[in-house]
């Protein structure tokens, strides 16, 4: 493995923080604009939809409110003539009725990858702890599931669901997520993916599994020869060996993943409602993508 070049590096962190706008881009979103309200039923759009992504991004990146959030773009157009400014309630408006993707932050390639599945919880307010034991306040959290690619650190699929949805029970439609934009090999996961259900479907789909399985395995099929070659497996190495030998230390890219989102944004969502929470955590990984291609 080659030195990292720090400068490099360094640089491309910097570069995380810049704001690059100028007045040929308004140009462009009148454009777009225009393409936008080609047979709109209804009152037409004042804002291009790209416009309301960057104050989306910005909006989450800088932890702030509708209302400040307006106030950002307020003081943007104090330094970019003919910049309109939409007030707080159509921003929420329409960063709510966004379609956001991954696909278009992923580093595209053809080359078979391997996949690390992890799942994390999200509170659903910032009330703090000391709020929730002296007030007795429960609002519970998201978990936020996601499959990342072990060479890049990219997540490749994502999912939203309530506390209660077990880990395990999101791996297939990760999985199947992930196979729309990279080509799946090998898929990493610790003991909470491990299910007959789980070694079948990969092996159906002649993919890889290389997940922990329990202690108190045993070496029986019980209709799933792929789990029984995985415990016999497991049982015949130590821990750190097996680990070794198929390269498991990798799943520190999900966790990895996780931290650095976190860390970013936060550990709450600002939405309230579900679907508006599931769009910010598919916009916050968006982002993180975009971070990652950056230092490559």
């Amino acid at each position: 493995m080659s030195a990292r070049d720090w400068s490099s590096y360094n640089d491309a962190l910097v570069r995380r923080g810049y704001i690059g706008i100028d007045s040929s881009m308004l140009d462009v979103w009148r454009k777009e604009l225009k393409r936008e309200n080609r047979g709109k039923v209804g009152v037409p759009y004042r804002y291009p939809e790209s416009l309301v992504r960057l104050i989306s991004c910005m909006r989450l990146i800088f932890h702030l409110p509708y209302r400040q959030a307006e106030g950002f773009v307020k003081f943007l157009s104090e330094h970019i003539d003919g910049l309109s400014v939409p007030d707080y309630s159509t921003i929420a408006r329409r960063a709510n009725g966004l379609n956001i993707s991954l696909d278009d932050s992923l580093v595209k390639s053809d080359n078979p990858v391997s996949i690390a599945v992890d799942a994390s919880g999200i509170k659903v307010h910032n009330g703090g702890d000391w709020m929730r034991r002296v007030w007795k306040v429960k609002k519970g959290y998201l978990k936020f599931h996601i499959a990342v690619d072990t060479k890049t650190s990219q997540i490749v699929s994502m999912d939203v669901s309530s506390e209660k949805v077990h880990d395990g029970r999101r791996l297939k439609r990760l999985v199947n997520r992930a196979r729309e934009n990279v080509r799946v090999k090998r898929v990493l996961g610790d003991g909470a993916y491990d299910s007959r259900a789980n070694f079948n479907f990969l092996a159906r789909n002649h993919i890889k599994a290389v997940i922990r399985v329990r202690r108190n395995s045993v070496p029986k099929s019980k209709g799933c020869q792929a789990r029984k070659l995985a415990v016999i497996e497991q049982k015949a190495f130590k821990p750190k060996s097996w680990s070794r030998i198929h390269r498991f230390g990798y799943r520190w890219r999900a966790e990895g993943a996780f931290s650095s989102i976190k860390r970013i944004f936060g550990e709450y969502v600002s939405a309230r409602k579900f679907a508006n929470m599931a769009r910010e955590m598919l916009m916050k990984a968006s982002i993180y993508n975009g971070f990652m291609a950056a230092l490559m």
